[in-house]
């Protein structure tokens, strides 16, 4: 029981948005279990995407710098840069916090000081996160935001080079990625993030070295105490018995997102933000709207669009016939003002486009009035419209968006998958077809269902959570000793 209330955990998120706000879930899960927990951020991540916790007593917020500027762009644009800085100056940085941490002298009882940090839970594209810790003598383990089905195809990089299975836009099947021959073409691998903004629909640079980099940060998941995924069994249940084999142990505790009251830990849009969350007008729109009428678009927050992606984007969405809102980031297109302008005029009151929404509320995918969810493929996005039973359009970019679009279609049916097309046709008739396939919105409720079962007391997610804590436990009092 000692060593119980003494476990003290650090969880150590990837400085962007997809990553911090499932460790944000994952660390709300962990104070629930009675565990102490701190939150690290970099400087940078904590400016600009305040936290506001609701356990203002139990979630500590540290933060670190990244080596890099702040007004250096962290976009689609800075990453590479961003991932470098984080190797040198933020792992130098992180080393000395550890260390600090760590060392610290156990707390009486009367003191509200926390007690030394025993553990850590880091993301696992940051592979030098995990040796530091080890090197320092505190156990880490690693946590992952991606599907297991994407991390699987990460894992299989090196065999799926081996046989020239690169990414591009072809229908190809691939042998290269353990028990998906015959599912995964050549279309639906992973794909480098363009570098920059204006590399968006320009001919793509040799890959290979990126993807290296990224498989060996799946691999190097291999040297932490135990991975932790975002997913469920009953969606993932075939990729998480292939990773394990590669792993010291698995845990499939998702979606985390789920067992979270809204709002338990608020992720908020900046640090200027009004006390009261600022929807720009979203939740008295939907109000107006009639049942399942509306097609909710979000792409995520780092793709980018060309303007005549944009365009004929647009065209398709008010040529369905469907009122819909967008959100759509000020630098997701270099210039889009005539083109927004154009559909907005031609969808009139049909159609509202805003910055951002508090999706970690939830309330948009939850609102009688939306229909479907246009999204991006992104993991998060899927889980959130998972959870609540709403239809997908995958328009995937990047990254593990191709494999995420291909499940949605090809295997859960819970959705369609628009990638590697811009036409407006495709658009309109997708939009149509997800808005109003009764055999789509069945899948798509059902896996709601298992997935609610998933998360509650005795389900599968619960269960791992639980045998996860106990982990996080066992791990402490040998440190403690």
């Amino acid at each position: 029981m000692e060593a119980q209330a003494q476990a003290h955990v650090l969880l150590f998120p990837w400085p962007q948005q997809g990553h911090i706000n499932p460790m944000l879930h994952l660390a709300s899960a962990l104070l629930d279990a009675g565990l102490h927990v701190t939150f690290l951020h970099t400087d940078h991540s904590l400016r600009h995407r305040f936290v506001r916790p609701h356990h203002p007593t139990r979630l500590r917020l540290l933060s670190i710098p990244d080596g890099l500027p702040d007004d250096h762009p962290r976009a689609v644009g800075g990453l590479i840069e961003l991932l470098d800085s984080m190797r040198t100056a933020g792992s130098a940085a992180y080393r000395a916090l550890l260390l600090t941490e760590s060392s610290r002298s156990r707390p009486d009882s009367l003191d509200d000081a926390p007690p030394p940090v025993t553990c850590v839970v880091v993301d696992g594209v940051m592979p030098f996160a995990i040796t530091v810790a080890e090197e320092i003598g505190v156990p880490a383990l690693a946590f992952r935001t991606e599907s297991a089905f994407a991390f699987l195809a990460y894992l299989s990089v090196p065999r799926l080079l081996e046989l020239g299975e690169t990414p591009v836009p072809s229908d190809e099947q691939v042998r290269g990625v353990p028990g998906m021959e015959g599912l995964l073409r050549r279309r639906d691998l992973p794909r480098v993030v363009p570098t920059k903004q204006d590399d968006v629909g320009a001919e793509e640079a040799d890959p290979v070295p990126v993807l290296l980099t990224i498989a060996d940060t799946a691999a190097h998941c291999r040297n932490s105490r135990a991975l932790i995924l975002n997913t469920a069994a009953s969606m993932e249940g075939p990729a998480i018995a292939r990773i394990a084999p590669h792993m010291r142990d698995v845990f499939a505790v998702g979606p985390l997102h789920a067992r979270v009251a809204p709002n338990t830990i608020a992720l908020e849009k900046h640090e200027d933000d009004d006390e009261d969350d600022d929807d720009y007008g979203c939740k008295a729109w939907l109000d107006g709207q009639d049942d399942r009428s509306v097609v909710y678009v979000n792409l995520g927050s780092l793709t980018v669009l060309s303007s005549e992606q944009l365009a004929e984007f647009l065209h398709g969405l008010v040529a369905a016939g469907y009122a819909f809102l967008f959100v759509l980031q000020p630098d997701m297109v270099a210039s889009s003002s005539a083109v927004l302008q154009e559909a907005v005029e031609a969808a009139g009151e049909r159609v509202l486009v805003v910055e951002w929404v508090p999706r970690d509320v939830h309330y948009v995918l939850r609102h009688r009035a939306v229909g479907c969810f246009l999204m991006h493929g992104g993991w998060n996005s899927m889980l959130e419209a998972a959870v609540e039973g709403v239809p997908v359009v995958c328009w995937p970019f990047f990254a593990d968006q191709p494999v995420v679009s291909r499940f949605v279609a090809a295997v859960w049916k819970t959705g369609l998958d628009m990638k590697d097309v811009c036409d407006r046709a495709v658009v309109e008739r997708m939009v149509r077809e997800a808005m109003e396939s009764p055999e789509i919105r069945a899948s798509a409720q059902a896996m709601a269902r298992q997935l609610r079962l998933d998360v509650a007391a005795g389900g599968s997610s619960s269960s791992e959570l639980q045998r996860l804590v106990g982990f996080i436990n066992e791990l402490s009092a040998v440190h403690i000793c």
